[in-house]
């Protein structure tokens, strides 16, 4: 006969749900990432990177939040630079800004764009709630921002020597670009530390849901929305993740002066209809920056970060360089 711990440890072996291919959630709230299972890892950063020179080291921000800083090859001391602080993808359940994609992906967009970049590593759902990713990447930001004042705690030299808070982007891949509209969205509402302001916001194939999109309740990313944040808490018509939502106080107050988006014809998880359409809204809300869209023909989801050296990935990257470097 099973004894009574026997049956509990069952019952925690319990899946609660299982959204393949992103994660398992257990009974006893142990979450399972099927990555882990796969043997994706974290590579560490490195002083200077064989392919492209650029240097890299890793910083605690917080209790719950660190960061991989980049600096390119041959910056001069105190040489200021574009400043990009960048987010991860993983539609806000997986990823880490020290897996290798990542690692390698910023390597190469860091030497094109001669920035210095700043890649967050924030907590996941489905163990902490949407609004707690969102703080901790806020968190991040005011963390860069707080080096352009003199009596800063916890400052970093990289980022104290070569920024320049006149030149100031976010800029984030898939679920990045979702919380890039988060951050522009709250940059609008909250001053940043020191009054730096954002110059421009790089949002490439951001994990946003439009409900008037055909058929957008069939896909992946209002699936895996629906699972991380209920429809009890406002699902598919979140502000967090439609940006046309009525809740939205508007787009109109973006803070930010530029964008840049990019869509893939091909993309597999976010319709390319939904970069159109934020554009189309955001040029409606009255919002006084410029706005550059860009649909890659015949590539998919986020395709520049798996393969940064394919051609039409080096095309988008010089593109995103530009973006970053005009002045």
């Amino acid at each position: 006969m099973a004894s009574s711990d026997d049956n509990k440890n069952n019952n925690n072996n319990d899946v609660v749900t299982d959204f393949f291919s992103f994660y398992r959630l257990y009974k006893d709230s142990r979450v399972e990432r099927f990555y882990e299972l796969a043997g994706v890892h974290k590579v560490p950063p490195s002083l200077e990177d064989p392919t492209t020179g650029v240097s890299s080291k890793d910083v605690t921000i917080s209790a719950h939040v660190s960061a991989r800083l980049y600096l390119p090859k041959n910056t001069a001391p105190n040489q200021k630079l574009p400043v990009l602080v960048y987010y991860h993808g993983g539609g806000l359940v997986i990823g880490s800004a020290f897996f290798k994609t990542e690692h390698c992906y910023l390597n190469h967009l860091v030497s094109e764009s001669n920035c210095i970049a700043i890649s967050v590593d924030y907590r996941l759902a489905p163990e902490h709630d949407i609004p707690t990713i969102y703080q901790d990447c806020w968190d991040a930001l005011q963390w860069v921002a707080s080096h352009s004042i003199s009596d800063t705690i916890n400052k970093d030299l990289w980022i104290e020597n070569h920024s320049d808070f006149n030149s100031v982007f976010v800029g984030g891949d898939s679920a990045g670009g979702n919380i890039v509209y988060n951050m522009i969205m709250g940059a609008g509402r909250e001053k940043l530390i020191g009054d730096v302001k954002l110059l421009g916001a790089i949002l490439a194939f951001p994990y946003l849901i439009i409900p008037s999109i055909e058929n957008f309740d069939k896909g992946l990313a209002y699936k895996l929305w629906n699972n991380i944040c209920p429809l009890s808490e406002g699902g598919n018509d979140n502000p967090m993740v439609n940006p046309i939502s009525t809740k939205i106080p508007g787009l109109s107050m973006l803070g930010c002066s530029r964008l840049f988006v990019c869509t893939g014809e091909k993309d597999e998880l976010v319709s390319p209809e939904v970069g159109t359409k934020f554009v189309e809204a955001v040029k409606k809300s009255g919002w006084k920056g410029e706005i550059e869209l860009i649909e890659v023909e015949g590539e998919g989801h986020a395709f520049q970060c798996e393969n940064p050296q394919a051609e039409k990935s080096k095309d988008l990257i010089k593109h995103m360089a530009s973006f970053i470097q005009r002045k």
